[in-house]
Formats: C-alpha cells, structure tokens, sequence
C-alpha cells in the first residue's frame, strides 16, 4: 500500500484527500519505483481545477525522484535499486509509491540529488525544449521570459545565460526582479509598475525580441506579440493568469508575420529516446553548475494542499517540493 494524493471532485485545494493504495507489480514496459520527492508544478492546479479535465477519482502530480524496486519485461534502461526521476503523464506521482510506463523515466547521476531531481525534471525539460526544440535559437538572440523568478522562470534564466542568449524578464515585484538577476536575466521588469512591452522595446533599441517564452496566458497574450520582432515567435506554454482567448490569426500578420505555438511537455517527450536525451543534457548543465535549482518551498506529502493554496496565490518563488517520510 503507498499513501497516495487524489481528487474525486474538481475544484480547490480542500478537493485533495490522502487515501492508501494498492500498488502492485509493474507489467510489461513498466516499473515500480518508490518516491523520495515529488514536484509540485502549476499543471497540477489547472488538473485539479478542471481546466485540463480527466477522469475522477485520480492521483496528481507529474514529476518525482525516487528508487527503482522492481522492472517489467521489456525494460533494459534501468533496473531495481536504481536511482531515477521522471516528468511524464498521466498524473500520478503524488504517492509513496506507484507503478508507470517506464520510457519517460531516466536514470539520475548519483551526483544529482532527489530534491533537486524533483524540482528539476518537468520544469527543467521544459525550459529544455523552449530553447533547443521549438524555434532556432542561438547566441547573440533575445528573449523574453514572463513570469521570470518562478520555477521555470528561473532555471530558464540560467540556461539562457550558459547559451549566450540575453534574457529580458518579467516578474511581480521588485524583489522577485532581483531574484531573476541574480540567476542570469539581463533585464528584469516589474508588470505591475509598468507596462513591459513598451518597456521590451526600449531595451531592444525598438527592434523587440525573436522569442517570447510566455507561461502566464491571458493577461501577458497581446503584450508578448506587441514584444516580438518581425518573424518573432510566441511560445505559450501555460495559463497561470487563464486560457488565452480566441483570437484573430489575422493579427499575426499585421505585427510582422509573427509565429505562434501552444506546445505541451509531453509532446516532446512521448519518444523515449528524445526524453533520454532531453534529461541527460538537463543533469549536465546541473552537474556542469550551469544550472542550480532553487527549493523555496517544502512540504511534506500530508501538506500537500497547504502546498497548492501557496503556489495559486502566488506566493512562491523558485520550485516547491512535496517530501515523503
């Protein structure tokens, strides 16, 4: 039996309950692996809520670290008593323990720790993907980063900076701007004391930016476009502040034949090989120093509500961790 985390109701935090549960023996193309850390990530708000439905009742959470204890036919890239981690769907990692598909679990360096490990695999393969997989970027480009002191936010900050990529933030207030300096953004800018794409621009010399990486969704939409270059493209990849509207395509080509994508994690790391790849060049830029990751928050797995009521109000910074006994 494994305590487990579910929801049988969509809605708040209070829908979270823990329940024990049977966890089995892994099948073929699977393993059983017992949690140390989970990660807490902001597609777990919008699959409590119902903005991402799914069938109920079910387990949250879509990363953790822990130990291999058992392997199914057909898995030869890990074997029990290894140390591994994993962002993959569906949800389920808010547990002790669990049985899941093995490909898009990685081994982890020993050099990598569980926490970090947690905090670092969804964020850390997304931030991945914004810079390596979605549209050419090389040194000497610019970006800019919505939302830029939070999890992802600052990892990307990081990244960017070992890329030669010059980083334009946003963040909510002053100190959460000096936090994102303080990890490699070239610029930081407070959105509630001015508007940033006005601001984009300025320290563009006008020209704006070849990319917007933009996590946030509703409220930040118009202004990301209004920040690119012609040619530029918008990354929309969450919904902290709500689902972008519908929208004119139109628009697009009156702003400079501008590009826009709504790409999704778990896309880029359905093909095994591709997820592979992905988390060993995430361990070597932790392993490197490139990247180090900032755990703000812990809770332990029991506080798992008092975790997500932080995380929607907005009050963390960095990664938060759910910690198993």
């Amino acid at each position: 039996m494994a305590l487990t985390a579910i929801i049988e109701e969509h809605g708040g935090p209070e829908q979270l309950r823990l329940v024990d549960r049977d966890v089995g023996e892994p099948g073929p193309g699977e393993i059983r692996i017992a949690h140390k850390v989970c990660g807490l990530n902001f597609i777990d708000v919008y699959q409590r809520t119902g903005l991402y439905p799914m069938e109920l009742p079910h387990a949250l959470g879509m990363e953790a670290a822990g130990v291999v204890e058992a392997i199914g036919e057909g898995v030869t890239h890990l074997k029990p008593g290894d140390r591994a981690a994993y962002a993959a769907a569906p949800p389920g990692a808010y547990c002790e323990a669990r049985v899941m598909p093995a490909a898009q679990v990685c081994l982890l360096p020993d050099d990598v720790p569980f926490d970090v490990a947690a905090a670092a695999m969804l964020k850390g393969l997304t931030v991945q993907y914004l810079f390596h997989r979605t549209t050419p970027l090389k040194a000497g480009d610019t970006v800019l980063f919505h939302a830029a002191a939070g999890g992802v936010g600052l990892i990307a900050c990081q990244w960017a900076k070992s890329e030669g990529i010059t980083l334009i933030g946003t963040a909510g207030s002053d100190e959460k701007c000096e936090l994102a300096l303080e990890h490699g953004a070239q610029h930081c800018i407070n959105y509630n004391k001015e508007d940033f794409a006005p601001k984009v621009r300025e320290l563009t010399g006008g020209a704006g930016v070849d990319a917007v990486m933009d996590g946030v969704g509703a409220t930040t939409f118009e202004g990301s476009l209004d920040s690119l270059k012609p040619l530029g493209m918008l990354m929309s990849f969450g919904n902290a502040s709500g689902p972008v509207p519908p929208f004119n395509i139109a628009i697009l080509g009156g702003k400079g034949s501008l590009k826009v994508t709504r790409p999704t994690l778990f896309t880029h790391i359905a093909d095994h090989e591709a997820c592979q790849d992905m988390a060993r060049m995430l361990f070597d830029k932790i392993q490197s120093g490139d990247v180090k990751l900032r755990i703000d928050q812990r809770f332990p797995l029991t506080g798992v509500a008092d975790a997500h009521r932080a995380l929607e109000a907005r009050k963390t910074t960095g990664s938060t961790v759910l910690e198993l006994p």
